[in-house]
């Protein structure tokens, strides 16, 4: 009907705009406080006061999405308070709609932006956050090995400005600290080419990876022969597994074959298959923080109940934020399935939302 089409639209108008202004203060506030984070990290590096608000920038659409959840439930909140107070809700329900009704437009506008924050957002946020990475390696953590993975293999990149290596596996095993058909590239300052070995394995040891079976090439291409060879190295075993790129610099279209790559070259693919379906989840997620903003502020606050809204509005988001943290250390520690690690959280949002909201409206 043509009044119900206008009021649907009304109500997905008011709620996204509820979550716009939620959003943009959330932001606006995190915002502020990494650039004094990264002021304080960044002391006695001599960064530049530019390029730290350059990475503030580029940290801030994994900050906005870690934060839209709480823009969701605090905007519905806020919409559905407004609703309530104005008497709009009142009215509704006089012209004969139910609360199930009246949440269809925000629940639809809900899932929408999850649709489009997994779809379009992540991969802009994926790419900035990887150029932050970066920044912060140079400019904070000082790192300099790297390593990716790829359908031909492992390559690792280990050194400093003086002296770097470059590793490449045509097979992994015991999660990169065994490597087989391993290629070897020495550089210099430079990147001056220094030399290549060639072996048939190398196993990390402490501080060396020892060749095994190695033909040892200089800079005149002369090759001799080593039963066994150490390559000097500071990486350990769980630097290994870190110099991975974190899943959320990943984008949602390159998760897929980047796990696929992983568990090819012999490494755990756990903690990027938790964060792929935890992005599908995401719309379900949003949905579930409209379902517990309405169940705590579809009734008129009176007598001050309006603090008491908010408050238990934000108890009830951060309880769903660390729930979610403890399905996810059970999820990687395979306690857990890790599609149910990741989408308990939204599944038992949902189902306490929906029954709060049945015991308002029936009960």
């Amino acid at each position: 009907m043509t009044w119900s089409w206008t009021l649907y639209s009304y109500l997905a108008r008011q709620f996204l705009a509820c979550v716009a202004v939620v959003y943009g203060a959330l932001l606006f506030l995190a915002f502020s406080i990494d650039i004094v984070d990264l002021i304080n990290r960044t002391a006695g590096h001599n960064v530049d006061s530019g390029v730290i608000i350059g990475m503030a920038f580029l940290f801030l659409p994994d900050l906005g999405q870690k934060l839209l959840p709480f823009a969701v439930l605090g905007g519905g909140v806020f919409c559905f308070v407004r609703s309530s107070r104005h008497h709009e809700l009142v009215a509704t329900r006089a012209a004969g709609v139910s609360a199930w009704d009246f949440l269809v437009p925000p629940l639809a506008v809900a899932v929408a932006i999850g649709v489009v924050q997994v779809l379009g957002v992540t991969p802009l946020s994926s790419r900035m956050l990887a150029q932050f990475a970066a920044l912060e390696a140079k400019y904070i953590k000082g790192q300099a090995s790297q390593l990716s993975l790829s359908l031909n293999g492992l390559w690792l990149r280990q050194g400093d400005e003086n002296q770097q290596s470059v590793i490449h596996a045509l097979s992994v095993s015991d999660q990169g600290v065994r490597l087989d058909d391993v290629t070897v590239f020495l550089y210099g300052p430079g990147d001056h080419v220094e030399g290549r070995i060639d072996a048939g394995s190398a196993q990390l040891s402490r501080g060396a990876w020892v060749l095994k079976a190695a033909w040892v090439s200089g800079a005149d291409g002369r090759a001799t022969y080593r039963d066994r060879y150490d390559l000097k190295t500071t990486l350990t075993p769980g630097q290994i597994q870190e110099s991975f790129a974190p899943p959320d610099t990943l984008s949602f279209w390159a998760l897929p074959r980047f796990i696929r790559d992983a568990q090819h070259a012999g490494f755990s693919a756990v903690r990027y298959r938790l964060y792929l379906y935890s992005l599908l989840s995401l719309p379900a997620l949003f949905a579930a923080m409209v379902f517990m903003g309405a169940s705590f502020s579809l009734k008129p606050a009176r007598g001050g109940g309006l603090a008491r809204v908010y408050l238990i509005s934000a108890l009830s988001g951060f309880g769903v934020y660390y729930f979610g943290v403890l399905t996810t250390a059970l999820g990687q520690s395979s306690i857990l399935p890790v599609w149910l690690a990741a989408t308990a959280p939204a599944a038992a949002a949902i189902l306490i939302g929906m029954t709060l909201v049945f015991h308002q409206e029936d009960g």
